[in-house]
């Protein structure tokens, strides 16, 4: 099977030349520019030069395991299988744990691993899949998180952090929330918070009421009780 841009381009882009190794190696520290401004943009944790390093790394790699196939008869990809262990060591520390029991960072730590998988196959020749892979990844980091905003929003389970003035109220509020149609499926005391002076719960939710359900968005439900007056702070969790 012939890589159709690679036909384009000719038959010295398929070939370990200068040019050839210069158009992968330029084509993934762009993608993975790109890719990277989007999530330095949205300031995640791994950013501009973490992506165009990784991207970059994992083209050596995959270029140094091409030439090692041709020169030496080697058939087992030994630098990308290597990287790819690498990119998923580096991709797990951009996970953080939030003392709110929030965990951040999981797409951008995704985003990162894949976009060293699409400059190995940059290093490999395969411009196709890495120009169709770049495409659809950029997609689902710019485009896709309003959809699922969404569809969370519309959802009939949210999860709230839920700040308490002080810890009899809890009865109260979970008496307010029976009042409105809603059930507490679970709810977690934050130790993290335990010399605050404030009561602080992980509370799980279910929308119960049809009127709730067709009517009201998590963050009109979480405004109402905001407005109570031993509710010191409430948000939803993602």
């Amino acid at each position: 099977m012939t890589d159709q841009i690679a036909s384009l381009l000719g038959s010295w882009s398929l070939e370990i030349n200068i040019a050839s190794i210069l158009l992968r190696l330029i084509s993934a520290v762009v993608f993975a520019a790109v890719i990277g401004c989007e999530r330095a943009a949205k300031r995640h944790a791994a950013g501009l030069r973490t992506f165009m390093l990784v991207s970059l790394a994992a083209t050596v790699a995959s270029i140094t395991d091409v030439y090692m196939s041709e020169s030496i008869d080697s058939t087992f990809p030994l630098i990308s299988a290597a990287v790819v262990i690498g990119m998923a060591i580096i991709s797990s520390n951009t996970i953080l744990y939030s003392s709110r029991n929030q965990i951040k960072g999981l797409t951008t730590s995704v985003g990162l691993w894949a976009c060293g998988i699409l400059g190995i196959t940059l290093g490999t020749g395969f411009y196709s899949v890495s120009v169709v892979g770049f495409i659809l990844l950029l997609c689902c980091l710019s485009c896709f998180p309003a959809f699922e905003t969404y569809l969370k929003n519309r959802s009939n389970h949210f999860e709230v952090h839920l700040e308490l003035n002080n810890k009899n109220n809890l009865q109260d509020f979970t008496a307010t929330i029976r009042r409105l149609g809603l059930k507490i499926d679970d709810i977690e005391a934050n130790p993290a918070y335990l010399n605050s002076g404030l009561s602080v719960y992980s509370v799980s939710i279910t929308i119960n009421s049809a009127q709730l359900k067709k009517y009201k968005t998590h963050s009109e439900i979480i405004a109402a009780l905001a407005t109570l007056e031993y509710v010191n702070h409430i948000e939803e969790m993602n």
